[in-house]
């Protein structure tokens, strides 16, 4: 479904991935893992076109959308919930949620209103609440609510649970769990590999913006995976 191969990517001078081939099938789940500041959301970034890649090519089902904008790729089906969330302060829950409603690329509305809330209850008890009033797990939520309203095919999630209490954390990664169920594609981004790797088929490693380490989640050399990540 999604294939990125050979991507370089440039900020400036700051040659930042270096090369990185990868491939997600529909309905599968990906880990994306590497410390601070290896090209884990710059890889992201280029694939959403907020980035332009200086050399390679991102497919999307043998469709070559290198040089699209980030406007078309999302319409192609692919939610974006980036780091930080980037809800809309101003305006309450259900508006976040409502103005991002569209039926998939194949005309699939399998994501309604009425199912988010259903997936997300502490939602349902804030509707009329302003972005800026909710707690970080809450705008996490309504980030991933609003992301599946567009009915995607591919939701990316890019550390979804950084700064979270323990017990939002747990709740996130049910979710996360329910969206891969639904058959969803998934890539994921996290500092807790152990979460990581319960939650996708397979993970890949980026270090200093090349891919050093790939394979099935389950199989992965747990004490290799500690020393890249340097936990």
């Amino acid at each position: 479904m999604l294939a990125v191969d050979g991507l370089h990517t440039h900020y400036g001078s700051s040659h930042v991935l270096r090369g990185v081939s990868l491939a997600l099938d529909r309905g599968e789940a990906l880990g994306l893992l590497g410390r601070n500041g290896m090209g884990k959301t710059t890889l992201i970034r280029s694939i959403m076109g907020y980035v332009p890649a200086s050399q390679g090519r991102i497919r999307w089902h043998d469709r070559d959308v290198g040089g699209w904008p980030p406007e078309r790729r999302a319409r192609l089906g692919i939610g974006y919930v980036p780091e930080g969330r980037g809800i809309f302060p101003n305006l309450s829950v259900r508006e976040n949620l409502v103005m991002s409603a569209r039926a998939g690329p194949g005309g699939e509305r399998d994501w309604t209103f009425e199912r988010v809330l259903q997936t997300f209850p502490r939602l349902a008890e804030r509707l009329g609440h302003g972005g800026q009033q909710l707690s970080g797990g809450e705008q996490q939520m309504l980030a991933i609510g609003r992301a599946l309203m567009t009915n995607p095919r591919l939701l990316i999630l890019d550390e979804a649970t950084e700064g979270l209490a323990p017990l939002i954390v747990a709740e996130i990664w049910r979710v996360v769990g329910a969206i891969r169920a639904t058959g969803i594609a998934t890539l994921v981004v996290d500092r807790n590999y152990r979460a990581v790797l319960a939650h996708t088929d397979r993970a890949v490693v980026l270090e200093k913006g090349l891919l050093v380490m790939s394979g099935e989640s389950d199989a992965l050399d747990f004490g290799e995976l500690g020393q890249r990540l340097g936990v």
